[in-house]
């Protein structure tokens, strides 16, 4: 862990990690492609029927104009009934995923719009429908050897090919829906995503005595939303050509308005404002790209939304827990809080605050514990979880969690008044009810 801790800041890309969050760019990229595509395709088919016309190869060219008068009804059928089918393939997908929203968190849309499958279906589904229609405009009526001048024989395997993966990405795209209705799964996609957060987590060190004063202020001047992404190496590069240190004052996943603070300048004068551009980036929602914090909120959500009344399904809140209580084990003993980033020299030149252990205990547990006073199951496992972190926790990072266990052992008695279910509620269970 020491290694990873001890590596430069990754230079950030906020390009490549919004345009995972659209869900325009693959399917519009994947058009160019078919158009570029199908030209080869006919340059190709042109010079096979000129090369077997100049060898005087009637009999082949005739055999080659029998497959292509043979498949060009399959390619109107292709074409005519592709759109039809990405209609109600994607409409029944986006059912399932308003199910799963409805049931889990909307957050859970985040993970449909980021999947790479979803995007390669809709991408092939699209580049299939629009090569099939080029392909039909390579057809002519003219059908003797001599006369001919284009023929889709390659455009038209093309297609059949284009056909065959479509299928093939079809029946993926449904299993990789279907798991993506049920708890399980989407559990462990938000903890393998908020595991992808804790590699990228800042590579900085404690500082070396205090900051000097802060002698300036730079205010954010773009649309309001969320603080999303940080490019860490641009600031630590902006504040060592000016000679000054720079604090991000929001966190990430915080919401901040034009004219907010976003950054605190210390030891001189603010660098120019063309060296602070797309140092910081603000959207509308949270991602997981550096939030470590967005993880758990999710996590929690679900939670909170099996122990309501509507939904009333604890098992699901136990699964949740037992996620949230994995992404605190992982976090237990690494460095948390305030973050110093180094310049080459070693010279700190931008202070980050990131969530420390206490705030992330309580984003765990805080909520979901004053929703599980009445569900014996839940709050079992809440028990069981808290102890195995303690387990783990060194001995000033125990603090929180023994604060929980009391309230939370507190509110049980207050709630439920028969002593022997109070100490069956009480028992840890790491499976609520085992």
């Amino acid at each position: 862990m020491s290694d990873r801790r001890s590596r430069p800041p990754r230079a950030l890309s906020p390009l490549r990690e919004h345009l995972r969050d659209t869900f325009w760019f693959a399917p519009a990229l994947t058009l160019v492609c078919a158009c570029v595509l199908w030209f080869a395709a006919a340059a190709l088919d042109e010079e096979i029927v000129s090369y077997l016309r100049d060898e005087r190869a009637y009999d082949e060219l005739q055999d080659l104009i029998s497959v292509a008068e043979d498949t060009k009804q399959i390619v109107v059928t292709i074409s005519s009934a592709m759109m039809t089918f990405i209609g109600v393939v994607f409409s029944i997908s986006l059912v399932a995923v308003q199910m799963a929203s409805g049931q889990l968190t909307p957050r859970v849309v985040r993970i449909f719009v980021r999947s790479r499958i979803s995007k390669l279906t809709l991408s092939v589904f699209l580049a299939t429908f629009v090569f099939s229609l080029l392909v039909l405009s390579s057809y002519e009526s003219e059908t003797d050897p001599r006369r001919v001048t284009s023929l889709p024989f390659v455009q038209s395997v093309l297609t059949a090919v284009l056909v065959a993966l479509s299928l093939l990405l079809f029946i993926v795209y449904v299993s990789s829906t279907l798991r993506l209705m049920q708890i399980g799964p989407v559990l462990d996609r938000i903890t393998r995503d908020t595991f992808r957060v804790l590699g990228r987590m800042p590579a900085g060190r404690p500082g070396d005595g205090a900051l000097p004063d802060e002698t300036a202020r730079i205010a954010h001047t773009g649309r309001a939303g969320v603080l999303r992404d940080v490019h860490v190496a641009r600031l630590v590069r902006a504040a060592r050509r000016q000679g000054v240190v720079l604090r991000l004052i929001p966190r990430l996943g915080d919401f901040v308005v034009p004219g907010t603070p976003v950054l605190a300048v210390h030891g001189g004068a603010p660098p120019a404002r063309y060296a602070l551009r797309y140092t910081v980036s603000v959207g509308v929602e949270r991602t997981l790209h550096q939030d470590l914090a967005f993880g758990l909120r999710q996590l929690s959500d679900i939670a909170l939304r099996a122990l309501s009344a509507a939904v009333n399904d604890p098992t699901t809140a136990v699964q949740s827990l037992d996620r949230i209580v994995q992404v605190l084990a992982a976090t237990v003993r690494l460095p948390l809080g305030t973050v110093h980033h180094r310049d080459r020299k070693g010279v700190v030149r931008l202070v980050q605050d990131v969530p420390g252990w206490e705030d992330l205990v309580d984003l765990a547990f805080e909520e979901v514990r004053r929703c599980a006073t009445d569900t014996p199951q839940v709050t079992r496992r809440l028990l069981a979880g808290i102890d195995d972190l303690m387990l783990l926790a060194a001995p000033d990072r125990q603090g929180p969690l023994v604060r929980h266990r009391a309230l939370l052992v507190q509110a049980v008695e207050r709630a439920v008044p028969d002593a022997s279910e109070r100490e069956f509620a009480l028992f840890p269970d790491r499976q609520g009810i085992g």
